[in-house]
C-alpha cells in the first residue's frame, strides 16, 4: 500500500475496542494525527422518546455530549490532532458522504464480525461503506476473530 495516498484518512468510531484499533492503524498509516478525520454517527432520535417529547434531548445536545467524550477518547488514544465530525443518520451513508465531502483518500473501518442472523438483522456498516465509498477502504478484522 505504499503508493496509496494518505493525506485524508477517515476513521469511523463507535468507541469500541475495535474502533480504537482502527484509529491506531489510521494514525500509523497517515503518519500524523492531523491527517486523520474521525467520524461518529448517532442514530436519529425517535419523536416519541420521552426525553424528546419533554424537550430535554435534541440532536445538538447529543452531538455536544459525544464531542466532549470523543475529545478525551482521541487524547487517550494518541490522536489528539485529528479532526472530529459527529453526524446523525444512517452510519454507512453518513460515513461515505463525509469521506466524499472532504475528498478522503482512505477509510479505515473496523468490522465487528457479525455473521448469520445477527448480521442480517443488524446490517453491516463496513459492507455499506465498501459499496458506497468513492475512495479506498481498509476493513480491519476483529482482533478476537477465529
Amino acid at each position: 500500500m505504499s503508493n496509496l495516498k494518505r493525506d485524508r484518512v477517515v476513521v469511523p468510531v463507535d468507541f469500541s475496542e475495535e474502533s480504537q484499533n482502527a484509529l491506531s492503524v489510521a494514525v500509523e498509516m497517515a503518519g500524523d494525527a492531523t491527517k486523520v478525520h474521525v467520524v461518529h454517527v448517532l442514530p436519529p432520535l425517535e419523536a416519541i422518546s420521552p426525553a424528546v417529547v419533554w424537550g430535554e434531548l435534541s440532536d445538538d445536545t447529543r452531538k455536544a455530549s459525544v464531542k466532549d467524550y470523543a475529545t478525551q477518547f482521541l487524547l487517550d488514544h494518541g490522536a489528539s490532532g485529528a479532526t472530529l465530525e459527529v453526524r446523525v443518520g444512517s452510519p454507512g451513508h453518513e460515513i461515505t458522504t463525509y469521506a466524499n465531502e472532504i475528498e478522503a483518500d482512505l477509510i479505515v473501518i473496523s468490522s465487528h464480525g457479525y455473521h448469520g442472523i445477527k448480521r442480517m438483522l443488524l446490517g453491516s456498516v463496513a459492507e455499506s461503506v465498501i459499496r458506497h465509498a468513492h475512495c479506498a477502504v481498509l476493513v480491519l478484522r476483529r482482533q478476537d476473530a477465529e
